[in-house]
């Protein structure tokens, strides 16, 4: 039981898992906002693209 004991009291470790898991949320977060942006980005592209086309006589 000793053993136990000195892993539950133990917090060494705490900050880098804390830091870990920040990180992961914020690459989580970077993932869904680059996300919505492309899909903006792509609609935009396609009107252009579509614009342009159309000006040029296609």
């Amino acid at each position: 039981m000793p053993f136990l004991n000195r892993i539950a009291k133990d917090e060494s470790g705490a900050t880098a898992i804390e830091y870990g898991l920040i990180a992961s949320l914020v690459v989580i977060a970077s993932i869904g906002a680059f996300d919505a942006v492309a899909n903006e980005n792509t609609g935009l592209w396609a009107t252009v693209s579509q614009k342009v086309g159309q000006n040029m006589g296609g």
